[in-house]
């Protein structure tokens, strides 16, 4: 047994500190192979989702009539309005953010929990291309698989993250 190395940590947050740098220099080996193999035109589709999601927040504040009956049936009437307010902002805000190509990992995080209960929660019920959703399951789940691949790839080369990159000192 005298082969074998084992390391000895002198309490639990050293070996916390030690497993996150671990994580952090596996995600900044992430990051750059990400940032070097991302291709041009997958900047564009990052565009039209971010601006479909800005879209979907300005239908979502439109429609009043809509969250008000939502509001109505339920028990927990301030943590639906609560809800709501959060899922319009994150979209407006969110869909700008990402359409710019700013922050673009921050403004995704935000968007995930709001994809994903549309996905299997909401929008499941109504059933795979039903005609009576207007195929919002269909789309709900095409824009969170998108986000999962810009939350892998980030926001590549015709964004303001790249551009703030390139140009530090303006």
């Amino acid at each position: 047994m005298g082969n074998v190395k084992e390391k000895s940590y002198c309490s639990y947050g050293e070996y916390f500190i030690t497993q996150t740098q671990k994580a952090m220099e596996t995600s900044g080996k992430i990051q750059h192979w990400a940032d070097t193999h991302h291709p041009s035109w997958l900047d564009f589709i990052r565009i039209a989702l971010g601006l479909f999601i800005l879209y979907k927040g300005i239908l979502f504040i439109s429609n009043t009539g809509a969250l008000l009956e939502i509001m109505k049936n339920s028990e927990l009437q301030f943590f639906n309005l609560a809800l709501a307010h959060y899922v319009a902002f994150a979209h407006l805000v969110g869909g700008l953010l990402i359409a710019l190509g700013l922050v673009t990992r921050f403004a995704i995080i935000f968007q995930l929990p709001i994809l994903f209960v549309a996905v299997f929660f909401v929008n499941i019920e109504q059933g795979f291309l039903s005609v009576s959703n207007n195929l919002e399951f269909e789309l709900s789940l095409i824009v969170l698989i998108l986000l999962f691949v810009f939350l892998f790839y980030g926001s590549g080369r015709v964004s303001l993250d790249y551009w703030m990159k390139k140009h530090p000192n303006w």
